[in-house]
């Protein structure tokens, strides 16, 4: 027989030995879109590094920050306890002394705290005679009085707040009023 030629090798002889299909059967890629897409990917890589390395800056601050406010903490705490020592020294010496001069002692103490209290944002509530009030009065009794309605008339506890929240609400009497003008 001749030479019998299948169809590849006559459409291989039809377009001369130009070679437009690579032996993976994909066509060549064209030099400009590779750089393009190389380029791209480059960018890429780059923001994808900028953006972990922004989300570790990010978890260091975090840490940091939570650290520097427990040591703010800390220290805030260390420093109230220092004041509170100073008072539990003079209670120890208003103890050694004699009788006689305990209550001076325990007054001077009492003005010493309150000092200590007030350097660290910490004043007591006013309550007396003052109408009840639930954001800083806590009710443990109601009794007939001559006051109006509603007026505090007896502080059992006082209370106490810190710059400007509430620490300790003042546990108070509360008057009903007068009981004869009010069946009459």
């Amino acid at each position: 027989m001749g030479c019998a030629m299948d169809d590849a090798e006559r459409s291989t002889e039809q377009h001369g030995s130009e070679d437009y299909r690579r032996e993976d059967n994909t066509l060549p890629e064209d030099p400009p879109l590779a750089d393009e897409l190389s380029e791209q990917k480059k960018a890429y890589a780059d923001l994808n590094d900028q953006f972990m390395r922004l989300a570790a800056d990010f978890e260091n601050f975090k840490k940091r920050t939570a650290r520097d406010r427990e040591n703010s903490i800390s220290l805030a705490n260390e420093r109230f306890a220092i004041d509170i020592l100073e008072v539990v020294d003079n209670f120890e010496r208003a103890l050694k002394t004699d009788d006689t001069h305990l209550r001076e002692g325990i007054l001077q103490i009492r003005q010493l705290l309150n000092a200590q209290l007030l350097r660290n944002g910490i004043t007591p509530l006013d309550a007396q005679k003052k109408q009840f009030n639930p954001a800083e009065h806590e009710a443990i009794a109601h009794i007939n009085s001559e006051e109006p309605a509603g007026t505090v008339i007896d502080e059992v506890s006082r209370g106490y707040r810190m710059h400007d929240k509430v620490i300790r609400y003042a546990k108070v009497a509360v008057s009903k009023g007068n009981q004869k003008d009010q069946e009459a």
